[in-house]
């Protein structure tokens, strides 16, 4: 078995595709009485080994759907497993939309909450806050619910977990009216991009860019509700565009640049060069999501909104001085603060900062260095990302990390939940 990005493999004893809760229920019971370890795996987009085991692996690819709507109060049930592409298909027709999204849709619902997994957006807190209500089966074979308004600290815990309270099998989501978006796309002066930061996230829906290294280019990304428009037939301009030019040339180009490694730069420039004006206007759900066949390792860090720019100052320096054999664009999204216990946005508003390295490529250098400056400013890093936290850098970062900890034991005494690098990770 391996992850997504090919940096973490390992061999489970056994993988299982339960396809009832009933079914799940049974192997955890099954693992508590054998004595052996269980964890769960969605579509391996994490970049951590929160999946690894030598154990018990679980899928629940086979148990995904719809269960339930509340259209009056807009609200849907759905199976822990159901991926986020098919969800938004199955609220669509519901006449229902998750209210924001990252620009991944292949994880898993679960495994996208259990990672703090988020999209941008000034107005709008991580997948994990549009949650109201939470089933899941713990670590001693116990259905156990928990909410908004019942069990509510537990709520606070299992919305964001790292999968180590237990399987989740139900989730309620707070949705919104299915709403079209208008997406715009193009290529800017980094510095203009800067200076009128503070205003594109008040006037914009969604607003985000990636910072091509070595340029003064910037690539934007500007979404916002559209009512009276139909929504755009495909078109081959955008799938050459967002498919062949941002996957398979980039591709080309990220092989090139790993084998002349002096030629980073100039891969940059074009890439900053090509960067294409796209404007289009779809449902929500196709929106969001961009097609990434790419593969790269990633570190991600939460820092507060305030310290922003000084951040990226710091990174986008460190970057021009060339020490580190890298070339890919620098993602910045902005997310509202939230009180999960384990949320990278506890009590604060957000900005995310992404970096990756080409999966062929050597990243520790890059991301040790990038790590000290985000941690200079109190970062956090988002869970599913590269990172070299210990449980004393945890507990001085989230101060509610003992309660978490309390109710993990309480759902989990035996630890069935907990693979070797959670037991490092959290000193269990």
């Amino acid at each position: 078995m391996k992850n997504w990005a090919e940096n973490v493999q390992w061999n489970p004893s056994e993988i299982a595709y339960p396809s009832t809760e009933i079914e799940i229920q049974q192997l955890i019971l099954k693992a508590v009485n054998s004595n052996k370890k269980i964890r769960t795996i969605g579509t391996g987009h994490s970049f951590t080994p929160l999946s690894q085991t030598s154990h018990i692996l679980v899928s629940l690819d086979k148990y995904q759907g719809l269960l339930s709507t509340n259209k009056e109060k807009c609200q849907a049930t759905v199976k822990g497993g159901t991926k986020l592409k098919l969800l938004g298909e199955l609220l669509f027709i519901e006449g229902l939309a998750m209210e924001n999204l990252g620009d991944i849709d292949s994880q898993s619902i679960a495994g996208a909450i259990s990672t703090g997994t988020h999209g941008t957006g000034t107005s709008f807190g991580s997948i994990s806050t549009q949650v109201i209500e939470l089933k899941f089966i713990n670590g001693k074979g116990e259905i156990v619910k928990c909410s908004t308004t019942k069990n509510e600290q537990l709520f606070k815990a299992a919305s964001l977990s790292l999968g180590c309270l237990g399987i989740i099998t139900e989730i309620t989501i707070q949705c919104v009216p299915s709403y079209k978006l208008t997406l715009q796309n193009g290529r800017e002066n980094i510095h203009d991009v800067l200076a009128t930061l503070d205003q594109r996230n008040k006037e914009n829906r969604n607003f985000e860019f990636f910072w091509i290294p070595y340029t003064d280019t910037a690539w934007t990304k500007t979404t916002n509700i559209i009512e009276n428009t139909a929504p755009d037939k495909d078109n081959f301009f955008n799938y050459w565009t967002e498919f062949f030019l941002e996957n398979h040339i980039f591709k080309l180009a990220c092989e090139f640049a790993r084998y002349f490694p002096s030629q980073n730069e100039t891969v940059a420039k074009i890439t900053a060069a090509n960067i294409s004006t796209i404007k289009k206007v779809y449902y929500s759900h196709k929106i969001f999501a961009t097609p990434r066949i790419v593969k790269f390792r990633e570190m991600e860090y939460n820092v507060p909104s305030e310290t922003y720019k000084d951040v990226f100052k710091d990174v986008k320096n460190l970057v021009n001085k060339k020490k580190f054999d890298i070339h890919f664009p620098i993602e910045n999204r902005w997310v509202k603060g939230d009180d999960l216990l384990l949320s990278p946005a506890y009590k604060r508003d957000s900005t995310y900062i992404a970096c990756h390295v080409y999966n062929k490529k050597e990243y520790k250098s890059y991301f040790t260095a990038l790590e000290e400056i985000f941690r200079a400013y109190d970062g956090r890093p988002h869970w599913g990302k590269m990172n070299t936290l210990k449980t004393n850098d945890i507990s001085t970062m989230y101060p509610e990390f003992t309660t978490f900890i309390k109710l993990r034991k309480e759902n989990d005494p035996n630890g069935v939940f907990i693979n070797p690098y959670l037991k490092k990770l959290f000193n269990i």
